[in-house]
């Protein structure tokens, strides 16, 4: 009995993504120079809260880069 494993990213529908490992780098250095600012602009809950969004974007745009490599 032998059952498939599903590969990270095989749920994307699809043909795979070009992947652009530059805007990648891009997207990600954009985000965390952003975080970086509200965390230098605020100390405030409000300030820890925005640097926290950047951080969750920059995730996101690596997360779907691995995706979208794994798929291929």
């Amino acid at each position: 009995m032998s059952t498939s494993i599903p590969r990270p990213g095989e749920h994307i529908p699809g043909p795979p993504a070009v992947i652009d490992p530059d805007r990648i780098h891009g997207e990600v250095d954009a985000l965390l120079a952003r975080a970086r600012e509200s965390a230098d602009a605020s100390d405030t809950a409000q300030g820890i809260s925005r640097q926290a969004q950047f951080l969750d974007q920059a995730h996101e745009v690596l997360v779907r880069a691995l995706a979208t490599v794994d798929k291929i």
